[in-house]
């Protein structure tokens, strides 16, 4: 095989040999070689145990590949005095997100307190002993439980909040107008 003398003097500026070298088979052994005491496997024993493996986290695994995946929009590059602009608008926007949730949070704060006290107020502060209380919140016969003699026998049932599967969308066939009890 001839190699024009381009070839040549590139093969030796990078050193790439020329002739491929003959690639050692298993099939036939080196001559005066003796068997290997190295074990099978070059990792160490610590690494071989199955529990002590360096574990792929999945979920590292999942942010570099939303980070490197083509639809992904390139990162925000800005000169220092519109990442400054940037940046403080997106801080006032999130101190007055975190306003308002807290004053959201204290709203339902003073709602529950009044609730509890007002219950309070029921359950001890009139002279019925509770009475007024233990009717209000007593749940006997309230989702339909069968009357035997006068009297509501267990608990009736299941509420109809339970009926039905809590979902977070609407159902696929949209709201049954002809639906009855």
């Amino acid at each position: 095989m001839k190699f024009s003398p381009a070839l040549k003097s590139l093969a030796s500026v990078f050193h790439i040999p020329l002739r491929p070298r003959p690639i050692p088979s298993a099939a036939s052994p080196r001559p005066n070689s003796l068997p290997s005491k190295s074990p099978f496997s070059t990792s160490s024993t610590f690494l071989a145990r199955k529990d002590q493996r360096n574990k792929v986290d999945k979920r590292i695994t999942l942010i570099r590949y939303h980070l490197n995946h083509p639809a992904t929009p390139r990162p925000l590059r800005f000169s220092r005095l519109r990442a400054l602009r940037h940046w403080t608008i997106h801080r006032a926007a999130q101190l007055h997100l975190h306003t308002q949730r807290r004053l959201e949070q204290l709203e339902l704060e003073r709602q529950y307190n009044a609730m509890r006290a007002a219950c309070e107020e029921l359950r001890v502060g009139l002279d019925d002993g509770g009475r007024l209380y233990r009717q209000a919140t007593t749940r006997k016969g309230l989702f339909g439980g069968e009357k035997m003699e006068g009297e509501i026998v267990g608990n009736g049932g299941v509420p109809i909040e339970y009926a039905k599967a809590q979902v977070d969308g609407p159902p696929r066939g949209g709201w049954d107008h002809g639906w009855t009890r």
